[in-house]
């Protein structure tokens, strides 16, 4: 059935329980793991009386998001390789991180996309979104949401 199985995470309590739903799919089907994750591009600085306010330089941002996203892949990476899962990882800064997911489905040749949904609905759903909710509108590939 599904070979190659792409998991987006954010490292929340609930992107964990995707991750160990994924996690024990694979090792089921036999598939490989590419876990993924989308740290947000650098904040906008703010412009105040002609003065730029940085609150850190890109540089120690990029450094921050890489050891975080680190921190986030590794730990589903070590459970994955403990059940005999074969998992690599990506990590990509991103703009809008519903593409960013798609692409890196693209680039792994993923088969199915993995993911936690949070959700939201009404006011919440409208203003925050949902980047599940947007990977299921625009992929190509199947999606399983797990809640």
């Amino acid at each position: 059935m599904y070979k190659h199985i792409l998991l987006p995470t954010d490292g929340s309590p609930l992107s964990d329980k995707a991750n160990d739903h994924a996690i024990g799919l694979a090792k089921a089907l036999g598939a490989r793991l590419t876990v993924f994750h989308a740290s947000a591009e650098y904040p906008t600085p703010i412009v105040a009386e002609g003065i730029v306010l940085e609150p850190i330089s890109h540089a120690e941002y990029e450094a921050r998001a890489n050891e975080q996203a680190r921190n986030i892949l590794e730990s589903v990476k070590q459970r994955a390789e403990a059940v005999g899962v074969a998992c690599d990882t990506q990590h990509r800064i991103a703009a809008i991180p519903w593409e960013a997911i798609l692409e890196a489905g693209r680039s792994v040749g993923a088969d199915v996309i993995a993911m936690a949904s949070h959700g939201r609905r009404g006011l919440a759903a409208l203003i925050l979104g949902s980047e599940t909710q947007r990977v299921l509108m625009h992929s190509d590939l199947p999606v399983l949401v797990i809640r």
